[in-house]
């Protein structure tokens, strides 16, 4: 129960930076102090896309999968609630006007993608055990990510902030619910393709390795 937890209180702080501030600094810093204090723990996952892309490493049981995912959105959800109740408003990624459906679901994709494949190397490789770096890398990640594809997609690479933040917005009167398809297509099919490239560069990492389960 303790990663569970873990996964909650890290989504949570993730998405209520995310809420209060918008800042892409404020959230790479954010997400690489989290992944400090929660790796040890869980994984330090906080974004259902990277346990997807964990799960398909064989680093994640699929029970751990499942609950990983429902902590993580309850995190983002209160988090969307308490950001509410502090600023009298909602908040919910969009892509920036102009910006298709497909063009948005590129975007991200390929940051999901970028994140998931860092996360993967830096943070479950026998090559890499022990290091650290990994949080600095992941933070890094997702801060490059917030200022280059956040102003074109609404910047989630995150399903938990974008299922949370509009479901909120929505309960709240809204009108975001249309683009939470963004939120889920885009940054799950980039955590499965990292997990596949990674894979395929990576194939020592698969030799004589038995299924391993965070604890």
């Amino acid at each position: 129960m303790n990663k569970y937890v873990i996964e909650f209180i890290g989504t949570f702080f993730l998405v209520l930076t995310i809420g209060l501030s918008s800042n892409p600094l404020a959230i790479g810093f954010v997400l690489a102090a989290l992944v400090y204090m929660g790796g040890h723990i869980s994984g330090a996952n906080y974004n259902p896309a990277v346990s997807l892309g964990i799960f398909m490493r064989k680093k994640l049981s699929a029970k751990d999968l499942i609950m990983y995912w429902v902590f993580q959105l309850l995190g983002a959800i209160v988090a969307a609630l308490v950001c509410k109740f502090l600023m009298g408003k909602t908040f919910a990624p969009a892509p920036a006007p102009g910006v298709s459906f497909l063009n948005a679901v590129v975007v991200e994709f390929l940051f999901t993608f970028a994140l998931v494949l860092v996360v993967l190397n830096v943070a479950t490789t026998k090559k890499n055990e022990g290091n650290a770096y990994f949080g600095f890398a992941i933070g890094v990640t997702v801060l490059a990510a917030a200022f280059s594809g956040g102003p074109i997609s609404g910047g989630a690479f995150n399903p938990a902030v974008g299922i949370g933040a509009i479901l909120v917005d929505a309960m709240s009167g809204g009108s975001s619910m249309s683009n939470i398809p963004i939120y889920i297509v885009g940054p799950f099919l980039g955590g499965a393709v990292a997990s596949i490239v990674f894979k395929m560069t990576n194939p020592d990492e698969y030799q004589n390795e038995s299924l391993t389960y965070h604890e």
